[in-house]
């Protein structure tokens, strides 16, 4: 940006408002803030962001910073720009393109962050965007970073119609962060956007719309740039809820164990199976075939004939597949005795979600209900439209969230569901057209979770109405590095609470994979059981006793490791709700973003998918297309010492473990950072305490989300560390278990290692 340059010492005009300075000279506007610089040369409204050393943090666009055009393949460059002035941190601007098209330009300027906004005269609709030059590497996208997948590095990444596919593209985010420079951008809109992830530019806009009003560009250190997004995204009405304790536990869904032949005779016998093998479940989902369904489907023992239906035949009245919106009408035949069912697993401890969708079927019991009231969404003309979608077969209308009055009577209908003990939902519509906002349905899940109702988001947009993020299903016949890559882009987009669906998928279940050897299948579900272990939350369907001892071993150590860490992961997954970085589920370039050696890990050649649980721990799954003949991986450690948490060998980083091997069964995890872990163990929370350091703290919430409890090591004799409770006065006893110094913990009181 060579007008640039020119402006440093050459001061013709200087205002101070709230430690912000404003300089114009030889064409080019900059304000120096507390943190970073900002300046636009008006030859192309081209707009870049440095350091106050004067260090680039993102460069200027070669061309033009701002596009505007009718036809979003031929966007024009805004080639003028006149400057208005500045008050109260915001740069006000007129700009125009080369074919007449004229725009006010407002930039907000805050301590971390900045505003665009972008309003073309005239009210008219046009493609529109931001840019600043290509950085990279670049992270973030959440479902679209699936897309030709490769590596989490999202380079490279072009959507002129980015928006959900409505199935394998559900959870929506256009967030990126570009963690060695300090820097991330998104653009705040719903409707389709323009996003260019790619060397020569990172840009985001609109594709069709009046204006831009919400384009922020985040500065400085990946924890900031979190805090910072976790605050726009409550000023732009996308708020983070507060996860719910049981569903980070160990789950089961039922498709993934039965496919649509689900009854309460096969859910009980399935779930007790996993109990009388001491799995540790605490919560199931009945995703389908619980509504009322069609005459003649179903065998005496309330099994479908046939799999599902083939869409061709006319439904009459009292034929209607309800589904999910049949509200508190069960199948009788296949679920004669619900709430004895539902107390059966109550008595066992277990939350109970059901599969809840917004899709209503023409002559469905609540349906009219809705028509009279205006609830669903409309076509152009004003009027209830239909969707095609992949489930329920018939077009259905779709609820209109936005509407908060349609929102509140589905919500209230759902309380039919609740009423027999049932504790949330799996919000499970798919197979939509991409044309609807890609938050039409938040409105619904935000309900639930202010309300306490437990929700497993599918569907979702920038906020984070869920207790935990379920990626798409994830299966035995599609490309296994997809999973990694899709989990840590959640974690990067902001989405730390990762389910990566049901260990072995829904397809052995369903038999879709055919005649697949025996073997294989063992090992791809003792894999896939120790990679879902990692992550926030975990679930289990096919049973693992279909492939013998070891297959059942391995996967309940797995269940049982996850078990463990539930309290640990539980805290950690609070602050994230706290502070927005994604503590849960931390990609190494967040956690070290100047260590060059956290680059270029996670790719389907290397294989490297690596990330912190929380401060302590660093997850090293073997997990990719290699899966089954694979038996080592590269493993990087970044500074500090890193224990192995099954031998107790110690290695110092930065270093890489050539070939390390992680044969099944081997628990792929090392503690390091601050060496604090509370586990569970025997019904007790329990501290402890690794001697990888000596001087750092944690801070620790109970799972009631708020009581919490800090840790602080302060330079402990490690051959004979004595523990207080700070709370008390007491000297609490202890001993050496499993590498580690290990006390009762007592959640809600404060421990100093001395």
């Amino acid at each position: 940006m060579h007008k640039l340059l020119l402006i440093f010492g050459l001061i013709i005009l200087a205002i101070s408002i709230k430690a912000q300075v404003v300089t114009e000279s030889n064409g080019v506007i900059t304000v120096n803030t507390e943190n970073y610089t900002f300046a636009i040369e008006k030859d192309g409204f081209r707009y870049e962001f440095r350091q106050p050393d004067g260090k680039v943090i993102a460069s200027a666009h070669g061309q033009s910073g701002i596009q505007i055009g009718s036809d979003p393949g031929n966007l024009k460059d805004v080639i003028k720009t006149s400057y208005i002035g500045y008050e109260n941190q915001m740069l006000s601007f007129k700009v125009y393109t080369n074919e007449g098209v004229t725009a006010d330009v407002k930039v907000d300027l805050q301590l971390n962050w900045a505003r665009f906004s972008v309003e073309p005269e005239g009210k008219k609709k046009y493609s529109i965007i931001g840019r600043t030059g290509g950085i990279t590497p670049a992270y973030g996208l959440a479902d679209h970073s699936i897309i030709d997948v490769n590596s989490s590095d999202v380079t490279g990444f072009k959507s002129e119609n980015f928006t959900s596919r409505g199935g394998d593209i559900r959870l929506i985010s256009n967030f990126v962060i570009f963690p060695d420079r300090g820097f991330a951008n998104i653009n705040i809109e719903p409707l389709p956007k323009i996003i260019r992830v790619t060397e020569e530019e990172n840009a985001q806009g609109v594709l069709e719309g009046t204006a831009i009003t919400s384009l922020y560009y985040f500065i400085g250190s990946p924890y900031t740039i979190y805090q910072s997004l976790r605050d726009v995204r409550d000023i732009e009405g996308y708020p983070l809820k507060k996860p719910k304790y049981q569903l980070f536990g160990v789950g089961w869904e039922a498709f993934g164990a039965l496919a649509w032949n689900t009854n309460e005779k096969s859910v009980r016998e399935n779930i007790n199976q996993y109990l009388e093998l001491d799995f540790p479940l605490q919560w199931m989902v009945i995703g389908s075939g619980f509504w009322p369904g069609l005459k003649d489907e179903f065998d005496e023992e309330g099994f479908r004939h046939g799999g599902q239906r083939t869409g061709d035949e006319i439904l009459s009245e009292t034929e209607v597949l309800q589904a999910t919106t049949s509200f508190g009408m069960w199948d009788k035949q296949k679920y004669p005795d619900p709430e004895g069912m539902i107390a059966h697993f109550k008595n066992h401890g277990l939350k109970i979600l059901l599969g809840l969708r917004i899709g209503f079927i023409p002559g469905g019991p609540y349906t009219d209900e809705g028509l009279d009231n205006n609830y669903f969404i409309k076509d152009d003309e004003g009027r209830a439209k239909l969707f095609d979608v992949s489930f329920p077969v018939p077009p259905v209308y779709l609820l209109d969230a936005k509407n908060q009055d349609a929102t509140d009577w589905y919500v209230e209908l759902s309380q039919k569901w609740l009423a027999y003990g049932v504790d949330g939902f799996k919000e499970d519509l798919f197979g939509y057209p991409g044309s609807l906002p890609n938050d039409f349905i938040d409105p619904v899940n935000r309900t639930f979770m202010e309300r306490g109702t437990y929700v497993m988001g599918r569907n979702m947009y920038f906020g984070s109405p869920a207790d935990i993020h379920r990626y798409n299903d994830f299966n035995y016949n599609q490309l296994q590095d997809r999973g990694p890559i899709n989990g840590l882009a959640y974690a990067y987009s902001g989405f730390p609470y990762v389910y990566p669906d049901i260990s072995g998928g829904t397809g052995l279940a369903t038999g879709r994979f055919g005649d697949e050897p025996k073997d294989r299948l063992a090992v791809y579900l003792m894999r896939y059981a120790e990679y879902s272990a990692l992550h926030p939350a975990m679930s289990f369907g096919y049973g693992p006793w279909n492939f013998g001892d070891e297959v059942v071993q391995v996967t309940r150590n797995a269940a049982m490791l996850h078990d463990r860490l539930q309290p640990y992961t539980y805290s950690y997954a609070i602050m994230a709700y706290e502070t927005g970085f994604p503590y849960p589920m931390t990609p190494l370039p967040l956690a070290y973003p100047d260590d060059p050696g956290v680059y270029g890990l996670a790719d389907t050649t290397r294989r490297s998918y690596q990330w912190l649980i929380g401060e302590s721990l660093l997850a090293t799954p073997l997990y990719g297309d290699d899966y089954d003949t694979a038996t080592s991986r590269d493993v990087y450690l970044p500074e500090g010492t890193w224990m192995e948490y099954d031998s107790g060998e110690i290695h110092l980083g930065p270093t890489t473990l050539l070939n390390y091997p992680l044969p099944i069964g081997k628990t792929p995890l090392f503690v390091g950072g601050s060496g604090i872990v509370v586990e569970k163990i025997n019904g007790e929370l329990k501290g402890r305490l690794y001697p990888v350091t000596s001087n750092t703290q944690m801070v620790f919430y109970d799972k009631d989300g708020v009581t919490q409890s800090t840790i602080t090591l302060a330079n402990p004799d490690w051959k004979n560390p004595a523990v207080v409770n700070q709370s008390t006065g007491e000297q609490v006893s202890g001993s050496w278990n499993r590498h580690a110094y290990e006390f009762l913990f007592t959640p809600g009181n404060n421990y100093r290692v001395e």
